[in-house]
């Protein structure tokens, strides 16, 4: 089960993945970056993990299809 913990708000995700806050909304919107939502407060929050994916696929896409 996922605690609190294993989240980061909108603020810590950006500065995590080197953008702006308002980039990782729109990542959101778009799709890009699964969001989930804080149940008391309605707070954006994203999992570290899918974080972490998310810059793994961009490292991959960056050594191109041969490396």
């Amino acid at each position: 089960m996922d605690k609190f913990t294993d989240y980061l708000r909108v603020k810590a995700a950006a500065e995590f993945l080197g953008v702006s806050p308002n980039t990782l909304r729109s990542w959101s919107q778009d799709g890009k970056v699964p969001t989930h939502r804080n149940p008391v407060n309605g707070y954006r929050l994203y999992r570290q993990v899918d974080l972490e994916r998310l810059l793994l696929r961009v490292r991959r896409s960056q050594r191109g299809p041969h490396a």
